[in-house]
């Protein structure tokens, strides 16, 4: 297994009032990303944070010095609308949904020519086929295992073979893989197997002992890196 093993914590799932003492414990607990869902109400069923709560998050990191990533998903309408403000709230990649936007490829290029990395996210009735034009055109793939809005969801279980099929299309690529949704420890070590290497977690990381949490995920990446 050559491709690193990174725990995004989604700030879905975190303690709105305590931010800054979450950010804390997972930076502590060895998360080198965090996950900021953005959702619009339009194209998911919920509506959860934008550029305002990222800027304070990114006021965070600069005042701690803090290696952090931040890994931005947008569940919006057309999501080439807010690039520049992302980018300018701290953003270090953004994933959009396939489904959210008419002119994929001019997307992703503008989120390259801002100087971020690029990703593309599917739903998980969408077919991995939409992304044969634009496979050397971007970071990472985002599959979702389960409907996007909500957390807290079950991990949808034809998501495994899905993983696998994504690896298998990304042959040699410099690609990430990303999966969001029902991510917890019991599962975790058959998602990467089956071909993940950047792990969204929620509720199984926030909402316990997320220092804890957080380095039992590294425990069990270390684990897996070991043993393949």
């Amino acid at each position: 297994m050559s491709r690193e093993l990174i725990l995004s914590p989604s700030m879905l799932s975190a303690d709105f009032p305590c931010l800054g003492q979450e950010l804390t414990q997972i930076v502590k607990g060895g998360a080198k990303y965090i996950h900021i869902d953005v959702m619009d109400g339009a194209f998911v069923p919920n509506i959860s944070f934008g550029m305002p709560v990222m800027k304070s998050l990114k006021k965070w990191k600069e005042a701690n010095q803090a290696d952090l990533i931040f890994d931005v998903h947008l569940m919006i309408e057309e999501p080439a609308r807010f690039i520049d403000d992302f980018k300018e709230a701290g953003a270090d990649i953004i994933t959009v949904h396939v489904e959210s936007t008419k002119h994929l490829n001019r997307t992703i290029a503008a989120i390259k020519e801002a100087g971020m990395k690029a990703g593309v996210a599917l739903n998980p009735a969408t077919p991995l086929s939409v992304l044969d034009y634009v496979l050397d055109d971007i970071d990472m793939i985002l599959i979702m295992s389960v409907n996007p809005g909500f957390g807290g969801q079950s991990f949808i279980p034809q998501t495994m073979q899905k993983l696998k099929d994504t690896k298998t299309m990304i042959g040699g690529r410099d690609i990430d893989i990303q999966v969001d949704g029902g991510v917890n420890l019991n599962n975790a070590k058959e998602i990467i197997l089956a071909g993940a290497n950047v792990l969204v977690a929620g509720s199984a990381v926030f909402g316990k002992n997320t220092l804890e949490q957080c380095k039992a995920f590294q425990d069990l990446f270390k684990d897996i890196k070991q043993s393949v």
